[in-house]
């Protein structure tokens, strides 16, 4: 019998990240032993995203990963993000683990970049939904029972109102013709909180929506049962 590829996942809380987990989990030639995400120090919230680091933690309870998380600064710089990722990729290499995985679909650059830095410590990185066709994809999705929020739209290519809407079929065909269906191009971010890889979902609601960065509106997404965060 072939030995399993030992695997780590890069884990944004959305909703390609955890379909690119659905594959890996399925494929009997893969052993996903963590999940990884990089938290903004200070925020206590993933990088980009804009999600509590609360409901990261009953993600990979639901889906029974463990969850390892990379601090970053407040304004990282590429310089800072590198030296966190680094120290964290050696922490796994250490235990045996050579392979990162990705949910990553069409964006050339940014593949390549992350081949390229994981090769300067010997490792290296998968991408279970490379070249698929993001309708497909964006389709496949929904039909697998995957359920997922809008977290976060770039204003600058979606509405504000699309911020906090659910992602489905209603969704899909209200985005402008130009906007990617898989959101590839940072039109916006999402958050997963049912499907085949949870236990159970976990129960949510929207909250204060804001507009950040200039063209960044994100919506807050909190447990249903709780009225804000500490």
């Amino acid at each position: 019998m072939n030995e399993k590829t030992r695997i780590i996942f890069s884990w944004s809380s959305g909703k390609d990240s955890a379909y690119a987990l659905h594959q890996l989990l399925n494929d009997p030639s893969c052993e996903v032993v963590s999940l990884i995400t990089s938290i903004t120090s200070g925020y206590d919230r993933i990088s980009m995203h804009g999600i509590r680091t609360k409901l990261l933690e009953e993600q990979s309870k639901q889906i029974g990963l463990p969850l390892y998380k990379i601090p970053i600064p407040k304004n990282c710089s590429n310089e800072d993000y590198k030296k966190a990722m680094e120290k964290a990729m050696k922490h796994f290499l250490k235990l045996g683990i050579k392979t990162v995985a990705f949910g990553d679909i069409f964006l050339k650059d940014v593949k390549e970049y992350r081949i390229k830095q994981l090769a300067k410590v010997g490792m290296n990185a998968i991408f279970p939904l490379w070249g698929i066709n993001t309708r497909k994809l964006s389709c496949d999705f929904i039909k697998s029972g995957f359920k997922s929020i809008i977290s976060c739209v770039d204003t600058r290519k979606v509405d504000r109102s699309f911020s906090g809407r659910l992602y489905n079929n209603g969704f899909l065909n209200n985005l402008p013709n130009d906007c990617d269906p898989c959101g590839e191009n940072g039109e916006f971010h999402s958050f997963v909180f049912d499907g085949p890889i949870f236990k159970a979902p976990i129960h949510i609601k929207t909250g204060d929506q804001t507009l950040k960065y200039k063209h960044f509106f994100f919506t807050e997404i909190l447990p249903k049962n709780e009225q804000s965060f500490k």
